[in-house]
């Protein structure tokens, strides 16, 4: 089966280390990448100064740019298994994103968590949070500022136990780990003393599913910030990869309401894989 990634690029370097991870993570699969970028200017803009030759130039220098990011790529990566195509949008990137997914059928989105300086902030910027927090058509892997490639042999998986997860909300999980045989690391942090019997069931059950994969459970303690918790089990465990299902009131949202989404979502210190439903 052929892979279709999305990278969405901003021509940062932290655009092109997340370019650089994918190839290297999917090297020996079969997979189509589509690079895209989105010229799209927010409202806030003013655009008494933006003249229709102002956006013709803009959206010409993004076709060269892609144009010039695919050669280099096909030159640089040199493997059969891969082929590329680019997209090219006026539309705001969540929505260009979105298409993108469903025109393409599109099954992963591998993007930088830092996006350009200056003036081309806005083409890219912070908007990984906003994608994090909406896009719900497929998975999303962000990568860290200037990461390198590491074999994702350990990924971690935090959950309460609170939600049963089925296999196709598991699946992304499973084709991550299935790549390098990783070990699944499931992580509990202690807000109770004792699991309620749903949550001994659906932990019972995550087991199950797993059963397939290497895993093992793990308890942390309670902390003032899940985050800073996550990050204590991160570099303990030597995890390569941090995954979640984001759902409501899933750990993602709990953490997206602390000020410490900008810790995982600008300067995170491993790829996130968020798995959306």
């Amino acid at each position: 089966m052929k892979r279709a990634i999305l990278i969405p690029t901003d021509f940062s370097d932290n655009a092109w280390s997340a370019m650089v991870y994918a190839l290297k993570l999917y090297a020996d699969e079969f997979c189509t990448f589509y690079f895209l970028h989105s010229t799209h200017i927010d409202n806030h803009i003013s655009r008494t100064y933006i003249t229709t030759h102002y956006i013709d130039k803009i959206n010409e220098e993004s076709e060269r740019e892609l144009v010039e990011l695919k050669l280099q790529i096909d030159t640089a990566n040199a493997n059969a298994n891969h082929d590329f195509q680019t997209i090219s949008s006026e539309e705001p990137l969540l929505i260009t994103i979105e298409k993108a997914i469903k025109e393409h059928l599109i099954d992963l989105v591998v993007m930088g968590t830092k996006g350009a300086t200056g003036l081309d902030k806005f083409f890219f910027g912070s908007n990984t949070v906003k994608i994090i927090k909406y896009l719900k058509l497929c998975p999303i892997l962000t990568i860290p500022d200037e990461f390198e490639f590491v074999k994702p042999k350990q990924i971690a998986f935090p959950t309460d136990y609170n939600r049963f997860y089925d296999n196709k909300e598991l699946q992304p999980l499973k084709d991550l780990a299935s790549l390098f045989n990783s070990k699944i690391r499931i992580v509990h942090i202690n807000v109770e003393k004792k699991l309620s019997d749903i949550q001994e069931y659906n932990m019972t059950m995550l087991g199950e599913y797993l059963s397939d994969y290497e895993h093992s459970f793990h308890w942390l303690p309670k902390y003032d910030k899940k985050a800073n918790e996550i990050e204590m089990f991160l570099k303990d465990l030597k995890i390569d990869v941090l995954a979640m299902v984001n759902y409501k009131h899933s750990i993602i949202e709990n953490i997206i309401k602390e000020p410490v989404i900008e810790k995982l979502g600008y300067h995170p210190t491993v790829p996130f894989l968020v798995i959306p439903v």
